[in-house]
């Protein structure tokens, strides 16, 4: 679950704009963005069964680059064509094709193409915790996860929730962000590092 959550989408809105509008205006105007994170997995009783942080970077379409820092490191980087899942303490890489690791997954809302209402059905979530919510299920059977839940707040997207089909939720909050930043195509390329197992294509 930790692979491609990549939540990314803190983008200044109109405060009474609902929740799928501004989704539309996170398209349309957040081009690559960088922020903080704060991750955490609750099994099917609520209880907390992990808890990490790390930080990202995004540059649509399909670029991004998730750092794991706590409490273990991995990094993932997609450079347009292809998925890298890189976990130092194995000195593992997994490679997958970019089409076939986005799919209907969070990553195809935040770091995809604008066309994502072919993968995804949007609906308003209502209010909760002082955001506004948007609903975000996937169209496909195959997707890992049941639905998504972006939470606006007056400045942008501030919160993120995956259900999956096991019965788990993941929750992320966002800090930090910086909109439109300077990045380079070359920010999300990898080079496999000397001696780490490769797996896949």
């Amino acid at each position: 679950m930790r692979a491609l959550v990549l939540a990314l989408l803190l983008v200044p809105v109109l405060a009474r704009a609902g929740a799928v509008q501004r989704f539309h205006e996170f398209l349309r105007d957040t081009h690559g963005a960088r922020a903080t994170f704060e991750q955490k997995v609750y099994d099917r009783e609520r209880r907390l069964v992990q808890a990490s942080t790390g930080s990202f970077t995004f540059l649509r379409p399909g670029r991004f680059r998730w750092t794991y820092a706590e409490p273990y490191a991995q990094l993932i980087v997609g450079d347009g064509e292809r998925v890298w899942i890189y976990d130092p303490d194995l000195k593992q890489v997994t490679v997958r094709p970019m089409a076939r690791a986005l799919g209907s997954t969070p990553a195809a809302l935040l770091a995809g193409s604008a066309d994502v209402e072919q993968a995804f059905a949007f609906s308003e979530g209502g209010s909760d915790g002082g955001l506004e919510w948007l609903e975000a299920k996937p169209r496909g059977d195959d997707a890992g996860f049941e639905r998504i839940r972006l939470g606006f707040g007056a400045d942008g997207v501030r919160a993120m929730e995956l259900s999956d089909h096991f019965g788990q939720t993941t929750v992320l909050r966002f800090g930090n962000l910086e909109r439109n930043p300077a990045l380079a195509p070359s920010d999300f390329r990898f080079v496999p590092p000397e001696g780490a197992d490769v797996l896949g294509q």
